[in-house]
């Protein structure tokens, strides 16, 4: 398949995925996933952890490849793509990391223009696209030349957010972006990721276990259940809808999840450790 973006739409999906499973040897960790992604959507992606919400995000960008079904971006089926035609297409992505994951041995100002190097831009320019992006991000050209270990970790994750939109992504990947830090600075995020999306346009999909979050930012919500705790031929995919319908979902399972309630987990962790006790 190819891309015709000339006419392409705001109600066309910019990423399907069709029939999607994961296995890493016996563990089977996503299972016949299929969803679809509308052009400047607000998606999150929520689910216990371990039920394989950062597998699927890095398979959306080609980093995981499937065991079985296929992604497509933009009319491309990613797994029908070389190398070199996959690297190609990652600047249309912009993926903000759980730790933010910048290079320690760079200055804050190598980090964000990282990107705008690999692409062969001038120093000028460079320097003019670092400093705005800093700026839009509520941070100061202080900040420029110090390192990553200087930062606080809200700092960290405003400089990862500037360095992954640097290049104008059509679709920014957040891994769990909130994670770690106190509710003030958490909100700070969330508004940055809003403020994000206003300006660009650009479609977002947001792994978070913080439902605070979820409902704040996202205006779709899917909730994926542990693909190990399924029964046979049950759905991974066990909520799809707004943030507003979460607390009167029809699956227990996801209102145990956003109401922060043990349920059904608990009884099977009570149930392994009498097990593991009566063993001894």
């Amino acid at each position: 398949m190819t891309s015709n973006p000339q006419h392409n739409t705001a109600q066309d999906p910019i990423v399907e995925i069709e029939r999607l499973h994961v296995r890493f040897g016996h563990q089977l960790v996503l299972r016949e996933i299929n969803l679809k992604i509308t052009r400047g959507q607000s998606l999150a992606i929520i689910g216990e952890s371990g039920c394989g919400k950062t597998v699927l995000l890095k398979t959306i960008i080609g980093l995981i490849k499937p065991t079985e079904g296929h992604v497509i971006f933009d009319g491309q089926r990613l797994d029908e793509l070389n190398e070199r035609d996959l690297s190609a297409l990652r600047p249309r992505f912009g993926l903000v990391f759980q730790s933010a994951a910048l290079f320690d041995s760079m200055t804050v100002g190598q980090n964000v223009a990282f990107p705008l190097r690999q692409q062969g831009r001038g120093d000028q320019e460079i320097q003019r696209l670092v400093l705005a992006r800093l700026a839009e991000v509520g941070l100061p050209d202080s900040v420029v030349s110090k390192k990553p270990a200087e930062l606080s970790g809200g700092m960290r994750k405003r400089v990862g957010v500037a360095r992954a939109a640097i290049v104008n992504p059509e679709v920014m990947l957040y891994d769990e972006p909130t994670t770690g830090l106190d509710p003030i600075v958490s909100d700070v995020i969330n508004e940055l990721m809003m403020r994000t999306r206003r300006h660009t346009s650009v479609t977002s999909v947001i792994v978070t276990h913080d439902m605070r979050t979820a409902r704040k930012v996202a205006d779709r919500v899917v909730m994926i259940y542990p693909a190990s705790r399924l029964a046979p031929g049950e759905p991974q995919i066990i909520f799809d809808g707004p943030p507003s319908e979460l607390d009167r979902a029809g699956d227990r399972r996801v209102r145990q999840f956003v109401r922060g309630e043990a349920g059904e987990r608990l009884m099977e962790m009570l149930q392994v450790a009498s097990q593991l006790q009566g063993s001894e």
